[in-house]
């Protein structure tokens, strides 16, 4: 896997070693694609145990599902940050271990070798819970190349996947050099971060609230003048400069504006998601806390479902849908995406750009006042 100038990693063939067998054709999602699917049913959710909904993005059910996976010998496979704050796939059969996975993280995960740990997982005969984004969960399964059925896969309602570049190089310039000084910058090796401050990051902090959720990054108590695990930025969603360049799509692997794996086409048992509008739809439901969508798609994660303990409220597709058109929407590439990658190769900060961009993609007075006008007609 190779990184591209982008900071996307796209597969190399190793044409010497090619014995033209095919297998990568086969096993291709793009070319082997599924059907759309509804689900069986849906479900507004939250986690019972309030410090573990609060931990998690949206209502904590994924916690309870894995929970009890493990509790019946399983693995569970999610993602997490590794030391130097990339993020990976990962498995892990313990419960201590289920925290890595918990909270979005809004950078496309490197599987590595998570597919064939799967796969050896399963063939001992143990279950296997495995998360990831649709094409992830899509790619599994044709891997498998066969069901198995003490697989259980969940895949969640996917904006689309920002750049580990972007994100590797946001990350130095904002929390490496601005922290430990210039001097750092001579102990930095490639993409490795040993002089790193950081000790934490949420995509997703809610501590003012789920739906006005923060970006927030913590340091350790290895800098001048600071206190354990003190914060260094806590920023609303919507003034973090690498969240606005991801929620106006210009730092979105290019596949992704053209996803081929929405509406229910990964083949996954259960899909989840921030159950966004739910103050509309069930207002009685919501306490600003996270309220979970839950889409079952088989009779496997119906079953699995059935064994969770949690506060459910049936609901209905088309009021997930309105109020989270990535289900079934791809995201539009915006205009100023080139410009954006230009000025990254010429070296301009990531906060810079995004600062820049943004403000020129902002919908001037009209624009603001229909959309205005919307939301008042949605309530």
């Amino acid at each position: 896997m190779l990184e591209d100038n982008e900071g996307f990693l796209y597969p190399s063939v190793q044409i010497p070693n090619c014995v033209d067998c095919g297998l990568c054709e086969k096993v291709c999602p793009i070319i082997n694609q599924s059907e759309a699917k509804m689900p069986m049913y849906v479900l507004a959710a939250k986690n019972n145990n309030l410090e573990t909904r609060i931990a998690s993005s949206s209502g904590g059910i994924f916690t309870l599902i894995a929970e009890k996976i493990i509790s019946d010998g399983g693995v569970v496979f999610g993602a997490r940050f590794n030391d130097n704050w990339e993020v990976v796939h990962d498995c892990s059969d313990t419960l201590l271990g289920l925290s890595a996975f918990r909270g979005s993280k809004y950078v496309q995960s490197r599987i590595e070798d998570s597919y064939l740990k799967a796969e050896k997982y399963l063939k001992a005969g143990r279950k296997v819970l495995f998360s990831g984004t649709p094409c992830q969960i899509s790619g599994l399964k044709l891997f498998l190349r066969k069901e198995y059925y003490n697989l259980i896969l969940v895949d969640f309602i996917c904006h689309g996947v920002p750049s580990p570049g972007i994100w590797r190089r946001y990350l130095k310039e904002n929390f490496v050099m601005s922290q430990c000084g210039r001097s750092c910058e001579e102990n930095i090796v490639s993409s490795h971060y040993k002089t790193t401050p950081i000790s934490y990051i949420s995509f997703r902090d809610k501590s003012f609230g789920w739906k006005n959720f923060h970006f927030v990054v913590r340091s350790n108590s290895t800098l001048p003048h600071s206190s354990k695990n003190s914060v260094i930025e806590s920023e609303c969603h919507k003034e973090n400069s690498f969240m606005k360049a991801f929620l106006t799509n210009l730092i979105l692997r290019p596949s992704c504006y053209s996803c081929s794996f929405r509406g229910g086409k990964a083949g996954s048992d259960v899909t989840l998601a921030d159950y966004w509008g739910i103050q509309n739809v069930d207002p009685d439901f919501d306490d600003d806390l996270g309220v979970s969508a839950v889409l079952v798609n088989t009779i496997k994660g119906d079953e699995l479902l059935r064994h969770i303990n949690c506060d459910k409220r049936t609901s209905e597709y088309d009021a997930i849908i309105k109020y989270n058109e990535a289900i079934i929407k791809s995201p539009v590439k915006p205009k100023f995406r080139k410009k954006f990658m230009d000025l990254l190769e010429l070296g301009k900060p990531v906060s810079d750009i995004s600062a820049e961009l943004t403000k020129k993609m902002k919908p001037n007075l009209v624009r603001r006042a229909i959309n205005k006008f919307k939301k008042v007609l949605a309530k």
